[in-house]
C-alpha cells in the first residue's frame, strides 16, 4: 500500500539521525528538562518530580547510547552494501544538539542530507516538531545542506516483523493466557484530534498506533489485545488519551482477575526512560501488590531489521518511489528543509 508525498532527491551525501535527546549525568537532568518544557509554563516542582526518575538511573538517560547503537548498525548495513555514506547524530533537547550537528555537516561539505527521526508516528511531537527542529537548525547555519525527512514508518514491514517476533517470544515466556497489552505515549486529546490532514479525519497519531498494534498482533498470532497509553505529563484538567496503562492493568486485576500481562511498548523504538522507568519500574511496582506479573516485549531499535528499515526508507527518498507498507492509515512523507508535509499531516 502506498500514499503520501515523497520528495525524490537522488543520492544524498549524508544521513542525519535526529532524536529527542537525554541527560548524560546528574548535572544535566534539570537543564535537559528545562529544554524539553521550555515555553510550557511547567512549575519547577514538577521538573524536580520528573528528575527523580532520571536520578534513580544515575542521572543518565539511555537514549543517546541507544541511538548510537542504531547508528552503528546503520553504518554496518551501509558497509555491507558497499556504500560510504556518513551518518550524523543530532538531538532536539540535549547534546549533540541538531544545530551543532548541522554546523558540523556544513563544515564537512554536506550539501544534500536525508533525516531519519526516531519516531514512527504522525502528529505534532512525533513529526511536525522534528520538522521545526530541522528548519530552526538550517536557519542558524549559513550554507546548511538541504534536508529531506524520511517518512513515518509505523507500518513498515520490517518494523512490524521485528515487533511481532519479539512479541511471540514474550508470549512464550509468559504464563499461558497472559493478556497482551500495547502501550504508547499519551498526548492531549486536542493534539491528537488535529494530527493529520482534515480531509482524512485527523487523529493520525492514535490511528497509526492502533493500526501498528493490530498489525503486530496479527503477525504474532495474537487473537486479542488491548491498547492503552502512558507517560502523560499534563495537568489533570486537560484530557489526554486514555486509559493509562497502570489504571488499565489494575482494573483488569480487580474486575477480571487477570494475573499475567504481556506489555508491548509499541510507541517506542528503544528501552529509554519511558520504558525502563514507566513500565519496568512504576508499572511493575504498582501491580505487583495486586498479584499481577508483567512480561515486557523487547523494542526493535537495536535489531538488524531496524537498521535495514532505515536504509529502505532512505532508498524511497533517493528514488522518489514509495516502498512497501502494511497499514490502512496514511504514512506521510515530508518536503525538504523542514517544511511541513505537503498534505499538512502535522498540524498542531
Amino acid at each position: 500500500m502506498t500514499d503520501g508525498a515523497l520528495d525524490g532527491t537522488g543520492p544524498v551525501d549524508a544521513l542525519l539521525v535526529l532524536s529527542f535527546g537525554g541527560p548524560e549525568g546528574q548535572d544535566d537532568v534539570i537543564p535537559f528538562l528545562e529544554n524539553v518544557t521550555r515555553g510550557r509554563g511547567i512549575p519547577a516542582e514538577r521538573l524536580e518530580e520528573v528528575a527523580t526518575h532520571y536520578r534513580q538511573l544515575g542521572g543518565r538517560s539511555p537514549i543517546n547510547d541507544l541511538n548510537r547503537e542504531i547508528i552503528a548498525n546503520v553504518e554496518a548495513e551501509l558497509a555491507r552494501r558497499g556504500r560510504a555514506l556518513p551518518v550524523y547524530f543530532g538531538n532536539r533537547n540535549w547534546t549533540p544538539m541538531i544545530e551543532e550537528t548541522v554546523r558540523q555537516m556544513t563544515a564537512d561539505g554536506v550539501r544534500n542530507a536525508a533525516v531519519f527521526a526516531t519516531s514512527a508516528w504522525g502528529g505534532y511531537s512525533g513529526c511536525a516538531q522534528y520538522q521545526e527542529d530541522i528548519a530552526r537548525a538550517r536557519e542558524q547555519v549559513r550554507g546548511a545542506p538541504t534536508m529531506v525527512r524520511l517518512r513515518q514508518f509505523y507500518d513498515h514491514p520490517l518494523f512490524i516483523e521485528r515487533f511481532a517476533s519479539d512479541l511471540r517470544a514474550a508470549v512464550a515466556s509468559a504464563s499461558p493466557g497472559a493478556r497482551v497489552i500495547f502501550t504508547a505515549h499519551s498526548v492531549p486529546e486536542s493534539a491528537d484530534a488535529v494530527a493529520g490532514p482534515p480531509t482524512l479525519g485527523g487523529h493520525l497519531y492514535s490511528r497509526q498506533v492502533a493500526e501498528a498494534s493490530r498489525l503486530v498482533a496479527e503477525a504474532a498470532g495474537v487473537e486479542e489485545h488491548d491498547l492503552v497509553w502512558q507517560s502523560r505529563s499534563g495537568p489533570p484538567s486537560v484530557p489526554w488519551l486514555e486509559p493509562d496503562v497502570v489504571d488499565h492493568v489494575s482494573e483488569l486485576a480487580g474486575t477480571q482477575d487477570v494475573r499475567d500481562v504481556v506489555i508491548v511498548p509499541i510507541g517506542f523504538i528503544s528501552d529509554h526512560v519511558e520504558v525502563i522507568w514507566d513500565l519496568d519500574t512504576e508499572l511493575v511496582d504498582e501491580v505487583r501488590e495486586l498479584g499481577v506479573t508483567v512480561t515486557r516485549c523487547a523494542t526493535p531499535g537495536p535489531s538488524p531489521e531496524f537498521a535495514r528499515m532505515v536504509l529502505q526508507l532512505l532508498d524511497e527518498v533517493e528514488s522518489g518511489v514509495n516502498g512497501d507498507r502494511l497499514g490502512d492509515v496514511p504514512a506521510l512523507g515530508c518536503n525538504r528543509d523542514g517544511a511541513r508535509c505537503a498534505v499538512g499531516c502535522c498540524s498542531r
